[in-house]
């Protein structure tokens, strides 16, 4: 089944930087301002074509707000968070930031608590779980700008050669459908399991989330709980079984999605690119899109959110920021830039007006039960280091309780 998409690949590259200035500056795109205001806008590259879509937005809230400049900076994903430390330090952060990681801004009280600079109704619009994974200690910070979500890719044809009729809702269904794929035999395996190090921590997600566990909060990462023990054991049941491809702990997403392109792996948890991918490089390709399968069959997906945050500099352009926002967030403006941008929106409104594009219906069914990483806490990036490096001793044998012991271990010492 062909399947048409917007989609492109979804690349925060460091390759990339439309923009830099001298001394980490910020350019004005329009005239002066004369006694008008001016606001400084710092934003990561996307794409080829980041620095244009931003200028096309501003060019438009400029009109719109003659007496406001927005004065654009764009920096590598490599060097924003270097580029932000130091002018924060030197007591000239931006006024509003586009990037991932919020807390530690939010922690030292030197941003706008989001309700300060957009409208009741632009806050209302986002997504409930967006909106949640976007607060500290109940306070929402971050404005949640792109997100990107998983769904199982199913190769259609293998299903049916197995005698498969219907793609797997549940665990044990997900084991019978891809023992039986993976007994076709000739370099075919049902399940693609990539617990190496590129992205272990997501696909571990995938499955303690699906069970009812998961990774802790912003205050707490919890690791060895009865049901991530249950999910764990669960993927080794999958291994022992032969339901995935061979040496599953050292496999990384990259290559096993490129395998399941090629149309050798029945099933593979996968994102909004894999689709654009699928077009390139095997259209033919006989695949359809359906939820995560979980241990009982309830919805779910892992998502993926990168954030505005508006800066506190103690001067008075909270309206003049407010204004922006607001522009930048209004349906038509807002759809525009995330789909030129080859993301999903984080609005209710967004999603409404995407929802006839085949392609990403999927994933836009999805995101109202993402659940995220707790990326808050200050031990996420130990929790995540634990993941990637000793995971993938599930699928080699070890006992699954000292395999989460052992990441536990790690996590606590930091």
């Amino acid at each position: 089944m062909k399947r048409s998409t917007r989609l492109g690949a979804v690349i925060a590259t460091a390759a990339v930087a439309s923009l830099t200035l001298a001394s980490c500056g910020f350019g004005n795109t329009g005239g002066a301002s004369g006694d008008g205001e001016s606001i400084d806008l710092l934003v990561p590259s996307y794409s080829d074509g980041t620095q244009a879509l931003w200028e096309k937005v501003i060019d438009g809230f400029e009109d719109a707000n003659p007496g406001i400049t927005v004065n654009l900076e764009v920096q590598s994903w490599d060097n924003l968070n270097d580029v932000v430390t130091t002018k924060v330090q030197g007591g000239k952060a931006p006024d509003i930031m586009n990037g991932g990681p919020f807390a530690g801004f939010a922690a030292d009280g030197l941003l706008y608590p989001a309700e300060d600079v957009v409208s009741a109704d632009t806050l209302a619009d986002f997504q409930e779980s967006f909106s949640d994974n976007a607060s500290v200690d109940g306070v929402q910070y971050g404005l949640p700008l792109i997100a990107s979500a998983r769904t199982l890719f199913v190769n259609n044809a293998l299903l049916e050669e197995a005698g498969v009729s219907n793609p797997p809702t549940t665990w044990d269904e997900l084991l019978d459908a891809a023992t039986k794929v993976s007994d076709i035999g000739g370099g075919v395996y049902g399940y693609g399991l990539p617990l190496g190090s590129e992205e272990a921590q997501a696909e571990s997600a995938i499955w303690f989330y699906g069970g009812g566990g998961g990774f802790g909060d912003e205050k707490d990462i919890t690791i060895d709980t009865p049901e991530n023990l249950e999910a764990a054991e669960f993927i080794q049941k999958m291994v022992d079984a032969g339901a995935t491809q061979p040496d599953a702990g050292a496999t990384d997403r990259t290559p096993l999605i490129d395998v399941f392109v090629q149309g050798k792996i029945g099933m593979i948890e996968a994102l909004p690119p894999t689709v654009a991918q699928i077009e390139a490089d095997n259209p033919d390709l006989d695949y359809s899109l359906v939820p995560i399968p979980t241990k009982d069959g309830e919805p779910f997906t892992l998502g993926v959110a990168d954030h505005m945050m508006a800066f506190d500099n103690g001067d008075d352009k909270q309206e003049a920021i407010t204004a922006f926002l607001d522009y930048l967030f209004s349906t038509d403006v807002y759809v525009d830039w995330v789909t030129t941008e080859k993301f999903l929106p984080t609005t209710v409104s967004g999603g409404e007006a995407l929802a006839a594009d085949e392609a990403l219906a999927p994933f836009l069914e999805a995101l109202p039960n993402a659940a995220f990483y707790p990326s808050t806490n200050p031990k996420w990036s130990a929790t995540d280091g634990a993941f990637k490096s000793l995971v993938g001793q599930l699928a080699q044998g070890k006992d699954a309780k000292a395999v989460l012991a052992e990441i536990q271990a790690k996590v606590d010492e930091g």
